[in-house]
């Protein structure tokens, strides 16, 4: 299970740490956060205690509006169960008995600084841990992003995949990773698609030697990541090995338990893989939108047909 801390989202966020400060190193494993509305009232039988906990201007001024023995027991009844933090988006004003608390218990408590609403805070959260958290793997390849379609590029070593990905970036699609590619499974339909940090923004080309591509072409060569739709493996040339039937059967490639639509691209000089990824990619987008060029044009083969018998 993948964990990160508090001090992690101090960070990030450039939250105020108003109390525990020596327990920032305590650990996070769930990738939702939690508002504790039901919890103030005494309701606990769904309470995620594993979860970072936002007290925002609703709950801030129910606190308020308590006598200070009623907030005693309310305040005391959640943090009892130890969460990981409690992050504060209405201000700090009047929170010296939340403070009091988080101190006594040892639970850290954070303040936002940033002029947002609590929804726009627990957004980006949210979206952060569940990237950060989400189950990976790291697989040998190349991840692109064509025509805003995400593409991991598989093959064996030297067959060529960093040479197409140049020739698509020189087209104005983008780099991901190159070598090593981080799939991350977001959900149980989404799978994302990043480098590692220390490749990142670098290509590295046989014969020519490691490349970076931002400096070589600019901002526009690159992203820091890519959901994958694709999954193309490049292989040599076989002869008689591929059928030119109008609509492939469908190949999935399973990644985390997430099946991603896969096919193979054979590579033979002269031929232009740059642009079947670009056409691969193209089609995929249409059958997104419901439209088949197997089955329109089979539609027009029977119509002809039916004009035929009809004359």
């Amino acid at each position: 299970m993948k964990k990160i801390t508090v001090e992690n989202l101090v960070r990030k966020f450039s939250l105020k740490v108003m109390a525990g400060e020596n327990q920032l190193g305590k650990m996070i494993t769930q990738s939702r956060v939690h508002r504790p509305g039901l919890e103030f009232v005494g309701h606990f039988d769904f309470f995620p205690t594993e979860r970072v906990q936002i007290l925002g201007k609703k709950e801030v001024t129910y606190l308020h509006k308590l006598s200070k023995e009623e907030r005693k027991i309310r305040i005391g009844n959640i943090v009892h169960y130890h969460p990981p933090c409690f992050i504060v988006t209405a201000g700090a004003e009047g929170l010296t008995y939340l403070t009091h608390h988080c101190v006594e218990q040892g639970i850290p408590l954070l303040l936002t600084n940033k002029p947002e609403t609590t929804s726009e805070f627990i957004t980006k959260l949210d979206a952060y841990l569940v990237k950060e958290l989400a189950q990976e793997i790291a697989v040998h390849g190349v991840c692109v992003n064509v025509s805003g379609i995400g593409i991991l590029l598989r093959g064996n070593s030297g067959v060529g995949k960093s040479e197409t990905a140049h020739t698509l970036i020189r087209r104005g699609h983008r780099l991901v990773a190159d070598d090593i590619v981080v799939l991350k499974k977001l959900s149980p339909q989404t799978i994302l698609g990043t480098h590692d940090e220390k490749t990142k923004e670098f290509l590295a080309l046989r014969s020519i030697g490691l490349l970076n591509v931002v400096r070589l072409y600019g901002r526009k060569a690159f992203q820091d990541e890519s959901r994958i739709a694709l999954d193309i493996n490049l292989t040599k040339w076989e002869k008689d090995a591929l059928y030119n039937d109008l609509d492939q059967k469908l190949q999935y490639t399973d990644y985390m338990g997430v099946k991603i639509p896969s096919m193979e691209i054979q590579l033979q000089p002269g031929r232009d893989v740059a642009g079947l990824i670009e056409a691969a990619a193209n089609n995929w987008y249409l059958k997104q939108q419901g439209y088949s060029a197997a089955e329109e044009f089979m539609s027009r083969i029977e119509a002809d047909m039916s004009n035929s018998a009809g004359e």
